[in-house]
């Protein structure tokens, strides 16, 4: 059975490389890669568009080995999943190179296994400053568009709407990694913003933003998040309410009423991917919120001033609804947010009056949803006993799936 020989390319081809290059019928490289395969005796096809490619690799495989050549690792964020997916394991034999990845650690002396990987290919693009502003550490893989000067360009728009200093950015790029017009350089947001790089680069971000943040990413207490009056999700209605909503780790998620913002907070926390918009009317729930963004650093949580169902028309359609608070107005909400929300979607509604407990459950099932309650009684006490237990009202949870 003929094969298809994938070949990782860093610095250069080793002689087991070559040997394993002379066996095949035919090659499949980009134009950059094909210099590589100067001395090469069989027929050199290129590797785009990659559904061509295929096409001629399924032809080329009926009468022999074919061979491609690609960048680093090929099962790194590389073609090599692709080739697995279309011609199956049995079929496919990879040689490994070093990865860009590894490349850009050695660079810089820095350890890659406490940093997370973000591909700027696809849905990673989205809020990517988030999630960097989040991490202490992250590798970035680029492409034309998310380049090094754009990713630092983004950041010091985002640290200034969450008052944060540039200079606890620290961007460190590797141009042209292996090859002779290798670089290296690093610098703050600002610096590297003001660059030109090469197309073929990768990033390292380092983050003492992050240091200063909770260690956890789930569970705030209530004397975490500024709110007013008492005027809070509690923290175990709070924690049953999130998982009735089953966010996703990309959208947008609509928090109506948001009062302080505390399941915004959570939700944005939780995914930083997730864009999250708070919506509140009152000018004291309205400067919580702006305190809690910047004290949690959230460039993905966004204030809404204003009131549903007028204040919804300009957000970008929602994957999931929570409605905190309704101002009276919750027949005409749902009215307008259900028909916006993605399917499938799903949306929450706590109530604590027996009015919105009795309405909601219609209101949603007329809109053709799926309906289900649960009803939270949350009491408190210490041990040992100190002034008795805490009983809060209980709280319905109401949720709608479409």
């Amino acid at each position: 059975m003929f094969k298809i020989i994938v070949i990782g390319i860093s610095a250069g081809m080793s002689t087991a490389r070559e040997a394993s290059l002379k066996n095949c019928r035919s090659a499949f490289a980009t134009s950059r890669l094909q210099g590589f395969l100067a001395n090469f005796n069989g027929r050199v096809h290129p590797i785009s568009p990659l559904s061509t490619a295929l096409e001629q690799m399924d032809k080329e495989l009926a009468h022999g080995d074919v061979a491609v050549l690609a960048s680093g690792d090929p099962l790194f964020f590389g073609i090599g999943r692709r080739l697995l997916r279309h011609f199956g394991s049995k079929k496919v034999q990879i040689f490994p190179a070093l990865s860009a990845l590894q490349l850009v650690c050695a660079r810089f002396n820095e350890p890659w296994d406490d940093a997370q990987l973000i591909s700027l290919h696809g849905r990673d693009c989205l809020n990517f400053s988030a999630r960097i502003i989040q991490a202490p550490k992250s590798i970035l893989l680029t492409d034309r568009e998310h380049n090094p000067a754009m990713i630092a360009a983004n950041l010091l728009i985002d640290l200034a709407k969450i008052d944060a200093d540039q200079q606890d950015i620290q961007i460190m790029v590797a141009e042209n990694l292996g090859m002779p017009q290798e670089k290296i350089c690093q610098g703050s947001p600002k610096e590297i913003a003001g660059q030109q790089f090469s197309d073929l680069n990768i990033i390292i971000i380092k983050n003492k933003i992050a240091s200063n943040l909770p260690a956890h990413r789930f569970g705030l207490h209530e004397d975490d998040i500024q709110h007013s009056r008492g005027l809070i999700t509690k923290d175990e209605v709070r924690a049953a309410t999130l998982h009735s909503l089953q966010l996703p780790e990309y959208g947008v998620l609509w928090d109506l009423g948001a009062g302080s913002g505390s399941i915004s907070i959570e939700a944005a926390r939780l995914f930083p991917s997730l864009a999250v918009f708070a919506l509140e009317k009152t000018l004291e729930g309205q400067e919580n919120i702006r305190h809690n963004i910047k004290r949690f650093k959230l460039v993905n949580l966004t204030l809404v001033e204003g009131q549903a169902p007028e204040a919804i028309a300009t957000l970008p359609d929602p994957q999931r609804i929570f409605i905190g608070g309704s101002g009276g107005l919750l027949a005409e909400i749902i009215a307008r947010a259900v028909p916006r929300l993605s399917k499938p979607g799903i949306i929450t509604v706590n109530a604590v009056t027996k009015n919105t407990k009795e309405a909601a459950p219609a209101l949603l099932h007329a809109q053709g949803l799926i309906v289900s309650m649960s009803t939270i009684q949350v009491s408190r006490c210490f041990f040992p006993p100190a002034a008795g237990a805490v009983n809060f009202k209980p709280i319905t949870i109401i949720t709608g799936k479409k």
